[in-house]
């Protein structure tokens, strides 16, 4: 039976990634989460449910990412970031032409602030519409917004100057540079997006064609960044990061979700 308050019906959502059972938790921490998912599910509705955990999920992502931030603070200053940094930007501009400059400003252009909103809303309103239920609208925001919290609190206490212009392509960037928000929110949003979709696939070929396709754009991105000379590789390698504990976060909420649901049939 549906809970009351429980918009749209996730029980056509397929259950298996490859031969994994999203709703099946192996460990007994799993179990326990599960259990204790469910007694709430019981009392205020699944996805109710599933927006507390994402607001529980994303308040641990954003309070974790300010952790990092302040470690990365203390050593930035160190050889160890510098050794890597300085010797990737140098190959990047061994590595630059005109042809590979166009693509990597239109990668910046096609995963920056103005369009990565735009294929979020996208994604989440044909899901929803597709799939007459509420909830992958509901990840896909949180996914969006937990990624743009996440970018604004490293860059606020940060405040790290990005590579000097002479090392840069136009146009330029003015915000700080510690996160790549560009790597974070395309790890986040097109593994959420990946996720989502690969559900919906029966066949295991599909699926790993989907996800590797999300992981390789992810990868793309954060490379595009370092070869414009928009950051710095470790601006880029904390967005993978950062942006891949966000999405295991997302995708354990959606499996405690699709587990409460599951035993409602």
């Amino acid at each position: 039976m549906e809970n009351v308050g429980d918009p749209g019906d996730d029980t056509h959502f397929e259950r298996r990634i490859g031969r994994r059972d999203v709703t099946h938790w192996r460990t007994a921490a799993g179990r326990r989460l599960a259990s204790g998912h469910q007694s709430i599910a019981n009392r205020i509705g699944a996805h109710r449910t599933l927006v507390a955990t994402l607001a529980v999920g994303g308040s641990i992502a954003v309070a974790a990412t300010i952790g990092a931030a302040r470690i990365y603070d203390g050593v930035t200053g160190r050889d160890g970031v510098a050794s890597l940094d300085r010797p990737a930007l140098k190959l990047a501009k061994t590595l630059r032409s005109p042809a590979l400059n166009a693509s990597a400003a239109a990668i910046a252009r096609g995963f920056g602030p103005v369009s990565m909103p735009i294929l979020t809303v996208a994604a989440a309103t044909t899901l929803a519409v597709r799939q007459r239920a509420v909830s992958p609208v509901t990840l896909l925001v949180a996914a969006g917004a937990g990624s743009l919290a996440m970018t604004v609190a490293g860059k606020d206490i940060i405040h790290r100057n990005r590579p000097h212009r002479r090392d840069a392509v136009a146009p330029y960037e003015k915000s700080p540079s510690f996160p790549s928000g560009h790597t974070l929110n395309a790890t986040t949003i097109l593994g959420t997006l990946a996720y989502l979709l690969a559900l919906r696939e029966k066949r295991n070929g599909p699926q790993a064609a989907i996800i590797g396709a999300a992981a390789a754009t992810s990868v793309t991105v954060g490379l595009s960044r370092v070869l414009l000379g928009a950051h710095w590789l470790t601006d880029v390698a904390v967005g993978w990061v950062t942006g891949t504990g966000w999405l295991a976060i997302l995708i354990t909420s959606h499996r405690l979700y699709l587990t409460s649901k599951s035993d409602e049939m």
